[in-house]
């Protein structure tokens, strides 16, 4: 457990509404153009052609670069008839991991060229981070997602089932070591880089609350802006664990705001999501009419 209680590292002034932003003001895309994923978290179950569930890894579908383009020209045209909050970031967060999937950066570059003043994020498991960093810089990506869910390949080898490196496939403590030094490695390079930079970590009731608070010192030592500690969903492998209580869950966040800023209004959106935090456009309707 973390000792101590550092000054909480301020985050950056943005209009992202993951980031800090007022998300009753700020409308977000999400795109679900990256199916592939290079890990299996234990809590993981992509669902494809889903309208049902809302949680990460859920997508109604997988869009083309191009479909993705047409979709953030519809909900913007759709929010800026509204009069109110207008469409403001473009984000790519799965329904894999974007940075497994060459359509991630056919599609930024398309978005970016159609709506050169639209803020562009992306979220990852940063397996592959620290390879992509110069490619992030070269797409003016604004800011970054990290999932880390473990600070030791022991409660990595709990929380992760695989990873794939190099077309290899790996499990246990050895898996669990090259995702973690992946994972802080492409932390510390994205600081560098100036990105903004938020460490999502899913909070696993007697499994990984452990390294909670020890993991949002490391991450701020490395540069990162925020933290956001996810309840864990009990899906996967970890179906029979308890889910950590409201509680609990303010509880930790009390504690590691301490150390770090932290996200408090996540809605754990799918892939798919768009529109405002907490009030999604059903894209069927708006697509339909």
């Amino acid at each position: 457990m973390a000792s101590g209680c550092p000054m909480m590292k301020m985050k950056a002034q943005t209009d992202h509404p993951c980031f800090g932003g007022d998300h009753s003001q700020a409308g977000r895309i999400h795109l679900p153009v990256a199916p592939g994923c290079n890990i299996k978290c234990g809590f993981c179950e992509r669902k494809f052609d889903c309208a049902n569930e809302s949680r990460p890894g859920v997508t109604s579908r997988v869009l083309t670069p191009q479909q993705a383009v047409e979709r953030v020209r519809l909900v913007k045209r759709h929010m800026d008839k509204q009069g109110g909050p207008t469409l403001k970031v473009v984000g790519i967060a799965g329904p894999g991991d974007p940075l497994a999937n060459p359509r991630t950066f056919e599609t930024f570059e398309l978005v970016r060229e159609a709506f050169p003043d639209m803020t562009l994020c992306l979220s990852t498991n940063g397996l592959v981070l620290p390879q992509m960093i110069d490619k992030i810089k070269k797409y003016d990506i604004h800011s970054l997602t990290v999932t880390i869910n473990a600070l030791t390949p022991e409660t990595g080898a709990r929380v992760y089932e695989w990873i794939k490196v190099g077309g290899q496939r790996l499990d246990g403590e050895e898996a669990a070591a090259i995702l973690l030094e992946q994972q802080l490695k492409g932390v510390k390079l994205a600081a560098e880089a100036g990105l903004l930079v938020k460490v999502n970590h899913v909070y696993i009731p007697e499994v990984n609350d452990h390294e909670t608070l020890d993991l949002a010192v490391k991450v701020r030592e490395l540069g990162a802006n925020m933290m956001n500690i996810i309840p864990m969903i009990p899906i996967g492998i970890f179906k029979d664990y308890r889910n950590p209580t409201d509680t609990e869950v303010e509880m930790v966040r009390n504690q590691a705001e301490l150390i770090l800023s932290q996200a408090r209004h996540c809605k754990q959106c799918r892939a798919d999501a768009a529109g405002l935090v907490g009030q999604d456009l059903d894209l069927e309707v708006l697509e339909a009419s």
